[in-house]
């Protein structure tokens, strides 16, 4: 599938991988290196901070930028905590050995609170550093100001569709997927009938293991967003949920009961489609900010036709999209007026 199928995170917390494993530096930002730092061993002394450029308390990162001494130019470093591993024996190598010892912090009744000092070979930490840093690379990593904006249905069409009208992004892809003309193998299920029928494909993301499962609908019918639907769509939405699931409890063995089924508002692309992602699998984009369970939206649709033409809806826009540029020139939004966290 093409690379617009990822989903593109909001915020720093979105990403379902680490940065440190997943993120590639695109060739025509890179800077030629004549003051490399890269070798066997890096002597953090001689890195002087300047910002912090993001600490992800969730994932257990923090993202840096600054200068080695001696050399030119900003670097970015990323640390990361290793992952534990997810198999007994091994599991029993780094942690349950005589090395590892627990330490007393405090305990209440049947709770214990310990410090704990793996062995040094199982207690390190990820870390990437680029050196020189374009700009890019700084404003890739990081941190964004969140906002959430209450979008009525005039700031959609004030705002928000002449933003969608004019994104550049193209669909073709997506054409591609449903006139058979690219990735029909990822393909699991199809309906063409130009009302309710669809395509339900692999998302991008997904590896084959049952407990990450993600597949994307995309339905015939040509339809941006959410606010776009009414009461005459409830067939195909519906049409959706119960082939979709039919087809996944057939070949995957996935119940409708351990899926979670969503449409996202905003979406990463503006041609609706609905995700069907493992119930346990905790991808991104699941947040109440951003996604709207299909079941609750039929129901919507059931009880006011034209419900996305009255409500509200809220979603977080983040510092520097293009979006979130829009309200703060209307003044719906504030504008940040100073950075923080630099020495």
């Amino acid at each position: 599938m093409s690379s617009k199928m990822a989903e593109v995170p909001l915020s720093n917390d979105g990403d379902e991988c680490s940065p440190a494993k997943k993120i590639k530096i695109e060739a025509e930002n890179a800077v030629e290196n004549v003051n490399d730092v890269h070798e066997t061993e890096i002597n953090l002394s001689t890195f002087e901070i300047t910002r912090i450029l993001q600490n992800n308390c969730l994932k257990k990162q923090v993202c840096v930028e600054g200068i080695f001494k001696g050399h030119e130019g900003s670097s970015v470093i990323l640390f990361e905590k290793q992952n534990f591993s997810d198999d007994i024996p091994s599991l029993k190598k780094e942690l349950f050995n005589t090395d590892t010892i627990l330490q007393k912090r405090y305990s209440n009744d049947i709770y214990g609170n310990y410090d704990c000092f793996p062995n040094k070979e199982y207690s390190g930490i990820n870390v990437m550093v680029i050196h020189p840093a374009t700009p890019k690379h700084i404003e890739k990593f990081k941190r964004k100001e969140l906002y959430i904006v209450d979008e009525t249905y005039e700031l959609y069409k004030k705002i928000t569709l002449p933003y969608i009208e004019s994104n550049s992004l193209s669909l073709q892809w997506v054409y591609n997927i449903l006139e058979q003309k690219a990735e029909q193998k990822k393909i699991v299920y199809e309906d063409r009938d130009e009302n309710i029928g669809f395509v339900l494909v692999n998302d991008l993301k997904w590896d084959g293991i049952p407990n990450t499962l993600k597949l994307i609908a995309l339905p015939f019918q040509k339809i941006r967003s959410i606010r776009e639907l009414n009461a005459s769509h409830i067939p195909l939405l519906k049409n959706i949920r119960d082939a979709g699931t039919a087809e996944i409890a057939k070949k995957f063995d996935v119940p409708a009961s351990r899926l979670r089924i969503y449409l996202h508002y905003q979406p990463s692309y503006y041609y609706l489609h609905v995700h069907f992602a493992y119930l346990m699998f905790e991808t991104a984009g699941i947040y109440v900010e951003k996604a709207h369970l299909l079941s609750m939206v039929i129901r919507n649709l059931e009880l006011m036709p034209d419900y996305y033409t009255k409500a509200v809806l809220s979603y977080v826009v983040a510092t520097a999209d293009p979006l979130c540029i829009k309200f703060q020139e209307e003044g719906i939004l504030p504008k940040i007026k100073s950075e923080s966290n630099e020495v």
